[in-house]
């Protein structure tokens, strides 16, 4: 963790939580005993993660901000067109392209669960369509409602054994969010007041840097290194009963090869799928 002290957000709790859109356009999880987490998707991003069961919501939704750092701001589940297509008949992970309503950028996405631990997967490609990558900064927004509250989260900037790494907990409940591109700015704050929505929104580029926002309605927003990985990387989101468990669970993911993570969430699934009986197959009628 952290040694200098905490920047403590101002604005506590921040404005009344709200859940997200019913409006979903895909659901899923892995196939296994191992892992214990589902997530929705509406309007070209994640919404609800659900853990460690599937009626307990642990976030309100998780996307991107673009800016050009001096006038230009677009949230991607606002400002673009969107499609999303599973990986094929039968497997719940998708693939998602969102593309800026203007034509400046595509956001393309595959989501799917670390088959074998208690976290979400996103492998990201920002792709500059006018303009160079150097134009472009990237955001991630998340927005903590852990153990299906949106009161009362407590988030933080911290690490997990020398990976940065944002941090939250509530009631038992906690999360981590990695990524395989570094981090150049990171932010907690609260909703509506310090968060980094209305950072963004009021200057184009991250100014404040809150280490720590406690009992309140919290977002985390980091700025994505774009440089650094040419655009391409993959976030992992973690949960557990506690931080370390958390940041346990993310670090562990990325330090696993994504398209072998990939392979064998789709082959468990694949494999579910042989063994039942296809509908368009001629009936058999039987003798009683």
């Amino acid at each position: 963790m952290t040694s200098s002290p905490p920047r403590i957000a101002p604005g506590r709790p921040g404005i009344p939580p709200r859940w997200t859109s019913s409006a979903k356009t895909g659901i899923g999880t892995a196939l296994n005993q191992h892992s214990k987490v589902w997530f929705t998707i509406s309007h070209g991003i994640l919404n609800e993660v659900y853990f460690p069961r599937v009626d307990q919501a642990c976030t309100r939704d998780f996307g991107f901000i673009v800016t050009d750092g001096a006038g230009y701001f677009s949230e991607e589940k606002r400002h673009c067109t969107f499609e999303n297509k599973p990986f094929e008949p039968g497997i719940p992970a998708f693939e998602l392209t969102n593309t800026e309503n203007g034509g400046r950028y595509r956001i393309h996405k595959e989501v799917l669960t670390d088959p074998y631990r208690n976290v979400v997967l996103q492998k990201i490609r920002f792709e500059p369509l006018q303009g160079s990558l150097a134009d472009y900064r990237l955001y991630a927004l998340l927005s903590p409602h852990l153990a299906n509250c949106g009161y009362d989260n407590t988030g933080w900037v911290g690490d997990y054994k020398g990976v940065p790494m944002f941090l939250a907990e509530h009631d038992g409940t906690a999360l981590a969010l990695g990524g395989s591109a570094p981090w150049k700015k990171m932010s907690v704050g609260f909703v509506g007041v310090s968060d980094g929505w209305q950072d963004l929104s009021q200057h184009f580029q991250m100014q404040w840097a809150y280490t720590r926002a406690e009992d309140g309605n919290i977002a985390l927003t980091g700025e994505i290194d774009l440089a650094a990985c040419n655009g391409e990387f993959v976030m992992a989101l973690g949960f557990g009963s506690i931080v370390t468990e958390a940041g346990q669970q993310v670090r562990s993911s990325l330090l696993e090869d994504y398209s072998e993570l990939r392979r064998h969430y789709v082959m468990h699934w694949r494999n579910w799928q042989n063994t039942l009986l296809r509908l368009d197959e001629p009936r058999r009628e039987y003798d009683l």
